[in-house]
C-alpha cells in the first residue's frame, strides 16, 4: 500500500526542439499517471511552438496538449528528476550520478503530417505504459 507522504517519483523528457516527441512523452504520462508522477519536459534548443501535428496526433486520443510552450533544457531540472529520459538530444543533456537514464530512439516528428505522427504517438503511449508500471508497482 503505497502512502501520500511517499515522495512522487519525478520523469524529465528531453528532445532538442521540445515541440514534439518530449511533448508528447509529458502529456502521456501526465494523462495516464494518475497523478502519482511528476512530469517535467526540456529541450536543448526549444522550438518556438510546439508542433501542431502532434497536436492534433494527441487531440485524436483525448489528451490536450495544445496550451504547451518548448521549455529549455536546464541543469536544474535534470537535478529535480529521478528519471531522465532523452529523445535524441546526444551530449546536451547533462548526465547527473544518481539518475536512472534511459533513450527513447524514436523517430522527430518535426515537419511531418499528422498521418506520419500517429506511429510515433502510439510507440510514444506505449512506452509511457511500461514506464508507469515500472515507477509505480504498487499501482499494478
Amino acid at each position: 500500500m503505497r502512502t501520500e507522504a511517499a515522495k512522487k517519483p519525478s520523469v524529465l523528457f528531453v528532445c532538442v526542439h521540445n515541440a514534439g516527441r518530449s511533448q508528447m512523452a509529458a502529456a502521456f504520462l501526465t494523462a495516464l499517471g494518475d497523478g502519482q508522477i511528476e512530469v517535467r519536459s526540456a529541450g536543448s534548443q526549444p522550438a518556438d511552438k510546439i508542433n501542431p501535428a502532434a497536436v492534433e496526433a494527441m487531440a485524436e486520443l483525448g489528451v490536450d496538449m495544445s496550451a504547451e510552450i518548448p521549455k529549455v533544457l536546464t541543469t536544474d531540472a535534470v537535478k529535480g528528476s529521478d528519471v531522465v529520459i532523452t529523445m535524441g538530444c546526444g551530449d546536451t543533456c547533462p548526465i547527473l550520478p544518481g539518475k536512472r537514464y534511459e533513450d527513447w530512439d524514436l523517430e522527430d516528428p518535426a515537419g511531418q503530417g499528422v498521418d506520419a505522427v500517429r506511429p510515433i504517438r502510439d510507440e510514444i503511449k506505449t512506452r509511457i505504459v511500461d514506464l508507469i508500471a515500472s515507477l509505480t508497482p504498487a499501482a499494478k
